[in-house]
């Protein structure tokens, strides 16, 4: 049973690779979007925000790979979306094919195009100033970071794929993930903000997630940041999981 879910996906998963890359733009339109708001407020801003960091570049990067993420991950719901409106799910469900597995290879074409997504950021990053003497290890622990993060809203974006009634509902979910991080540390340092602003950025995940990247980056102690991190990114994870395939098992039934 094994055997066939691993093979049934990975037969899906070219499939869904082969859509992404015969329309490239919708990776390119993911990278565009946090790549000027880089610009944006490195050149533009930068002058003017304190951050106690030399480089803002360096201060400002682990928000946009994580806005990089949320924004990639409406096409995940898009492609769910246009999947079932298509009748292909329908299609799959006659077949000998282990169920989970049309889902799970959404997601992993989801985690490559963000891959990609996120080192295109990066090197644009280094082109703007950007330089971490991290080690491998340290390099590992952000790749892991962010791999965790992908696959829990990429989850998330399951359900609103899953679940929408309209292309426009299925991706508008990501907008508010789009805009946590600009109430989070990922901009400025939380202790700039007032009270209600303050106590909300220090305890939603995005806050935790960009500390433990950039500490990582920076060589810095993670304390428990990395722990409430990785909680966060496992808890949704979970969570999304669970919900996802329940919407899916009442969608196909």
């Amino acid at each position: 049973m094994t055997k066939h879910f691993f093979g049934d996906t990975a037969v899906l998963l070219g499939r869904s690779l082969r859509h992404i890359a015969r329309s490239p733009d919708t990776i390119i339109t993911t990278a565009i979007m946090p790549i000027a708001m880089m610009l944006m407020f490195v050149y533009v801003f930068g002058g003017a925000i304190n951050t106690g960091s030399d480089s803002y570049v360096s201060y400002l990067l682990p928000g946009i790979l994580l806005i990089t993420v949320a924004s990639g991950i409406a096409y995940t719901a898009f492609r769910l979306f246009m999947d079932m409106k298509s009748g292909i799910f329908e299609r799959f469900q006659s077949m000998p094919i282990a169920q989970s597995s049309v889902l799970w290879a959404h997601v992993l074409t989801s985690l490559v195009a963000n891959s990609i997504s996120l080192v295109v950021v990066v090197l644009v990053a280094l082109l703007m100033g950007f330089r971490s003497a991290a080690g491998v290890p340290a390099w590992l622990a952000v790749a892991g970071i962010l791999i965790l993060f992908t696959l829990a809203l990429t989850w998330l974006a399951v359900i609103s794929g899953l679940s929408a009634k309209s292309m426009e509902g299925a991706s508008a979910f990501s907008y508010p993930l789009i805009f946590l991080p600009f109430l989070s540390s990922a901009f400025v340092p939380t202790g700039t903000m007032p009270g209600p602003v303050r106590a909300f950025a220090e305890h939603q995940p995005v806050t935790s997630i960009v500390n433990a990247v950039r500490n990582l980056f920076t060589q810095q102690p993670v304390g428990t940041d990395i722990w409430i991190a990785l909680a966060w990114c496992v808890g949704i994870l979970i969570v999304a999981f669970a919900f996802a395939m329940n919407t899916y098992r009442r969608r196909i039934a």
